[in-house]
């Protein structure tokens, strides 16, 4: 899943990229897209590496995509918007220090987003409603998209985002191709200046959305100093430290995203799927052959295994299950795939 870093220019996001990913920006790539990985922190995988020893830890990550930043004046917005369109889930890093107005930015930026989104459908829309009034094989169908675009036209001209709607799979299948900015999830991140306080630096408007406020610029500056100095800085100006590892896992939350576990001597390993993915559906993100020949995945919980020490203790507890195909993953899952 690739996840876009997206705002204004100047609003901090190469700077955040920076600091998620501990790559340095590539002023070459300003104009394109600059992506690296940043590993999921999960603390579980220690104490499974107690138990097993293994050979190999493997730690899923996201791909995060450093998009090109969007010009007020809407200069060359077409080709900057084509490469945020690419992405899965959304980071939105909205300046809010030196005056800056968060608030009206980040809805001058929706909008922006939103009237991008209505120009595609509109067209389409456009296009269907010409293309129905001719005798044609395919009339039926393109009827049928059109039945289906038509109430999402209404709501995009109503400045309404399709995610705060429940689209039907006839909607969801017309929209596929779009990749829809409106659709997709999305994290805002503040950018606050080195004195602000993140807890209060939220505007009351903005509360009530998924936000999270951080002096950016501060954070990767503490996080390339060693830690005696580190905790000297921080001592003399009275700062603190964000967990670098939280806002990972926030976006990870914000993308629709959970992990869960394999495990064994020769490998620990945590894999990344959709909130609401079943057995078969994380035995193919393993490998397809997985999911084509599934037969049952044993299933126990990483708290139990923790707990107990081992998997024989598991089984004498009967705290293995065997689950179907269509088991819904959950957080804490250890799974073993078991197929022809």
């Amino acid at each position: 899943m690739k996840i876009g870093l997206v705002g204004y220019q100047g609003s901090g996001k190469s700077t955040l990229f920076h600091w998620l990913t501990d790559i340095a920006p590539d002023p070459a790539k300003a104009r394109d897209a600059q992506s690296a990985m940043a590993p999921i922190p999960e603390p579980r995988v220690a104490a499974l590496c107690e138990i097993y020893s293994p050979k190999k830890i493997t730690k899923a990550a996201l791909e995060i995509v450093d998009t090109p930043g969007l010009d007020r004046s809407h200069e060359g917005s077409a080709v900057r918007l084509a490469k945020i369109r690419e992405a899965s889930c959304l980071v939105v890093v909205v300046a809010a220090y030196a005056g800056a107005d968060p608030g009206a930015d980040l809805a001058n930026f929706e909008d922006d987003l939103l009237i991008a989104d209505l120009n595609i459908v509109a067209g389409r829309v456009t296009r269907l409603r010409e293309q129905v009034k001719k005798s044609r094989p395919d009339r039926d169908e393109l009827v049928k998209e059109l039945q289906a675009l038509e109430p999402l036209h209404e709501s995009l001209d109503a400045g309404k985002p399709l995610r705060d709607l429940e689209l039907t799979p006839d909607q969801l299948k017309a929209t596929r191709s779009f990749q829809l900015f409106s659709e997709k999830p999305r994290l805002v991140i503040l950018n606050i200046s080195d004195d602000q306080d993140p807890d209060s630096a939220t505007p009351e408007e903005l509360k009530e959305m998924n936000v999270l406020a951080v002096s950016i610029a501060l954070q990767l500056e503490l996080a390339e100093l060693d830690d005696a100095e580190r905790e000297a800085f921080c001592e003399e100006m009275g700062v603190a430290i964000f967990d670098r590892d939280q806002v990972i896992r926030r976006i990870m939350d914000a993308s629709q995203q959970m992990l869960f576990f394999t495990a064994g001597e020769k490998e620990v390993r945590t894999w990344l799927i959709p909130q609401g993915a079943t057995a078969v559906d994380a035995a193919g993100s393993i490998h397809t052959d997985l999911a084509q020949g599934f037969i049952r995945a044993e299933v126990m919980r990483c708290a139990d295994l923790v707990r107990l020490g081992s998997e024989r203790e598991i089984k004498a507890k009967n705290l293995m299950r065997q689950e179907h195909k269509d088991y819904v993953i959950q957080d804490d899952d250890i799974l073993l795939i078991r197929h022809n």
